[in-house]
């Protein structure tokens, strides 16, 4: 799931190149990036950072990040004792459209000393055109191979040089329950997709709906669902598919594709398993829908989401204990061969000038020590194996945060690393899905034209 609409970053990419090689005016700037979308505010803070600039003190690291709120607030607490420590002031610049923010200060030579990003996407395409400094070139690997499994290692890195480290992490593989109903009934925790669809089938029968969906995010309505898929893709087919998949090396008319949505299409269409479907899974928003199986009594029994759902659980319900009031179970086996594989998101810490003081940050936010800050206060999963599980607030997170340390293949959620016009296109074609499953070969079809278009331009 994004935090903006991409859908403007072209039009806003090509503001940006316009101000900054071709002379536009400010007024102009403004009235245009306002005319795309942006509030005056928005606006502003982008032509900002179109104007250029120094680099920062070398007694200074800027951080740009997408947090704000508890998050940011979190973050600053994770580095004030690297400033009381070291008399590096950190100072931190929070965008909700780091993209275009990002873009225009390098285009103007005026890049932030780190930019915390996403997903790994983006560090690719820097890394790529030589915007980003090797990691490896002053952390200590020794460490960092035991702090980091080598599937993060390796996410993070780019014609095999280092150049982000994994930080704040989300697991997608989670299946959210109540336990206190799973007991009262006698349910047994599936560990299989058929285990799973037993189940779904023993609580059907028996009157009561086994699943809550809801796929309903205005602009971005259907991504749930495209979570679904690819937690399903990468449990069936494997990573070395995935990866295809992804970059479309692979047509979405291919049979492990169809085979996916077909899956899927077993919970969407189960007999008595959604009240109200496909409607009512339309209509739903996806933090409503998490609500039903704690609903007293229960609306449903089980709901697929990723690990964030904790939070609208937990305040939603206030009276509900982690553990026992709601937990998840992992997402089951499709595969044995891809048992305890996941998907998810995370945002990478990477830097664009090379300082001793940027050097100091970025060593410092790859430890253990640095992280439980952040852990302590919640809201926080690391994939960093020294991280002790009992920083975590809660049975729920430290049970998350295993299932990210121990994954047997780890990607990012596939809808986030296509291009824009795919990833639009993905979602739609889930509401079509949801809608009218008799209609999948054609709507394979339509992705394949999209993807055929998307990855050339």
């Amino acid at each position: 799931m994004p935090i903006h609409d991409r859908r403007q970053r072209a039009a806003v990419d090509q503001l940006v190149e316009e101000y900054t090689e071709q002379g536009l005016s400010r007024r102009e700037f403004v009235r245009r990036a306002v005319g795309l979308g942006l509030s005056f505010s928005a606006a502003g803070a982008l032509l900002a950072a179109c104007g250029g600039g120094g680099a920062s003190s070398s007694n200074t690291v800027d951080v740009l990040n997408v947090w704000g709120g508890e998050e940011q607030a979190s973050f600053k607490a994770v580095v004030a004792p690297f400033t009381s420590q070291t008399g590096i002031k950190v100072n931190v610049e929070s965008t909700r459209d780091l993209d275009s923010v990002l873009t225009a200060r390098i285009q103007a030579n005026n890049p932030p000393d780190i930019a915390i990003l996403p997903n790994p996407g983006k560090m690719q395409q820097l890394a790529q055109r030589g915007k980003l400094i090797a990691l490896d070139s002053f952390l200590d690997m020794g460490q960092i191979q035991n702090d980091y499994a080598s599937a993060w290692i390796s996410l993070g890195s780019y014609n095999g040089k280092l150049y982000a480290i994994f930080y704040k992490a989300a697991n997608k593989g989670t299946i959210w329950y109540n336990p206190s109903q799973f007991s009262n009934n006698h349910y047994s925790i599936p560990t299989s997709w058929s285990d799973m669809i037993n189940l779904s089938n023993t609580i059907a029968k028996s009157g009561k709906y086994p699943w809550s969906m809801g796929v309903s995010s205005q602009a971005a309505s259907g991504w749930p669902a495209a979570d679904w898929i690819a937690q399903i893709y990468l449990n069936q087919s494997g990573p070395d598919m995935y990866d295809k998949w992804v970059a479309h090396q692979i047509p979405w008319t291919d049979p492990s594709i169809k085979s996916a949505f077909q899956m899927f299409g077993q919970i969407v269409t189960g007999s008595h398993y959604i009240n109200g479907a496909p409607q009512s899974i339309l209509a739903t928003g996806f933090q409503q829908a998490s609500y039903l199986p704690f609903d007293s009594p229960p609306q449903a029994y089980m709901y697929y989401l990723g690990d964030f759902t904790a939070g609208f659980i937990s305040t939603q319900f206030s009276s509900l204990q982690p553990g026992t009031g709601f937990n998840f179970f992992p997402f089951p086996t499709i595969n044995s061969q891809y048992a305890g594989a996941v998907t998810g998101g995370a945002d990478v810490v990477t830097a664009l000038r090379n300082t001793t003081a940027v050097q100091k940050l970025v060593k410092y936010l790859a430890t253990a020590q640095a992280q439980e800050i952040w852990v302590k206060r919640g809201g926080f999963t690391s994939v960093n194996k020294s991280v002790s599980l009992s920083a975590y607030p809660d049975p729920v997170a430290q049970a998350s945060a295993k299932m990210l340390t121990t994954a047997s293949f780890y990607r990012f959620g596939a809808d986030d690393l296509m291009p824009p016009a795919m990833e639009d296109a993905f979602w739609k074609a889930m509401l079509d899905y949801i809608s009218t499953p008799g209609n999948l070969n054609s709507i394979l079809n339509g992705l394949e034209a999209t993807a055929s278009q998307a990855y050339a331009s």
